[in-house]
C-alpha cells in the first residue's frame, strides 16, 4: 500500500486529457467521426476543469450566499466539469475492439444481485433508455452489491459511496453522428465494444477497498 508521501508524490498541477484514439478507427457500430468529435467534447470538460479550478483560487470569498455569488457558481459548475471529464474517461475506457468476456467472479456477484444476466442487461438497457445523460453500473459499498444507476447530468442525481463500473454515455452528442436520435441502436453497438476486462478491474478494485 502507497504511503502518504507517495501519495502526495503523485499529485499534478493541471489535468490532461488521456489518449482514447488508439481504438477509434476499429470498433463496431461507431464510427472514427462519432468518436474522434466525443472526444474534443471530453478535451473541452478537461480544459474548463482547469480553467475553472484556477478562478476558483483568485475568486471573492466575501458576500457568500446560497442564491448567487462568483465563488458559488463556481463551485456548481466545477461539479459538472470535473464530473463530465471523469465520466467521459470511464466511458472511453470501457470500449475495445478486442474480444472480451466478463469474469466469473463479476457475473457471479451479477447473478446474485439480478437473478439472470438477462435482467442485469435489461434493467441496465432500461436506465440507459430513460435517462438524460448517463447510465452506471456500479458496486456500492453500502450494501455490498451491483446496482444500475441513471444521471440526468454529469452533476445530478449522482450516487455516493459506489465504484462504476461500467458507464454509458446517452447524451444524443454519443450517438447523434452515427444514430441519428436512434438510442436503441446506439446503444446495441455499445454492448458490442464493452471491454469487460476493464469492468472485471474495476470490480476487483472495488472490493480491495
Amino acid at each position: 500500500m502507497a504511503t502518504l508521501q507517495e501519495k502526495l508524490h503523485s499529485t499534478i498541477e493541471k489535468y490532461q486529457p488521456k489518449d482514447f484514439s488508439y481504438f477509434f478507427e476499429d470498433l463496431d457500430g461507431l464510427s472514427a467521426k462519432q468518436l474522434q468529435d466525443h472526444y474534443k467534447l471530453y478535451e473541452g470538460y478537461v480544459n474548463k476543469a482547469n480553467l475553472i479550478q484556477e478562478k476558483i483560487t483568485t475568486a471573492s470569498k466575501s458576500n457568500m450566499n446560497p442564491t448567487y455569488s462568483e465563488f458559488r457558481g463556481l463551485q456548481v459548475e466545477q461539479t459538472y466539469a470535473l464530473n463530465g471529464m471523469i465520466l467521459h474517461e470511464l466511458y472511453f475506457s470501457n470500449l475495445t475492439d478486442k474480444e472480451t468476456e466478463p469474469s466469473e467472479d463479476f457475473k457471479g456477484t451479477i447473478l446474485r444481485d439480478f437473478d439472470t444476466w438477462e435482467n442485469y442487461i435489461e434493467e441496465l438497457n432500461a436506465v440507459a433508455l430513460s435517462m438524460r445523460g448517463w447510465a452506471i453500473t456500479a458496486y456500492n459499498y453500502r450494501d455490498g452489491k451491483i446496482h444500475n444507476y441513471g444521471m440526468d447530468s454529469h452533476n445530478l442525481y449522482v450516487p455516493m459511496s459506489v465504484k462504476p463500473l461500467l458507464v454509458i454515455d446517452v447524451y444524443e452528442h454519443a450517438y447523434m453522428i452515427d444514430y441519428s436520435i436512434n438510442r436503441a441502436e446506439y446503444l446495441d453497438a455499445f454492448f458490442d465494444n464493452v471491454n469487460w476486462d476493464v469492468v472485471n478491474q474495476r470490480f476487483e478494485a472495488a472490493l480491495k477497498l
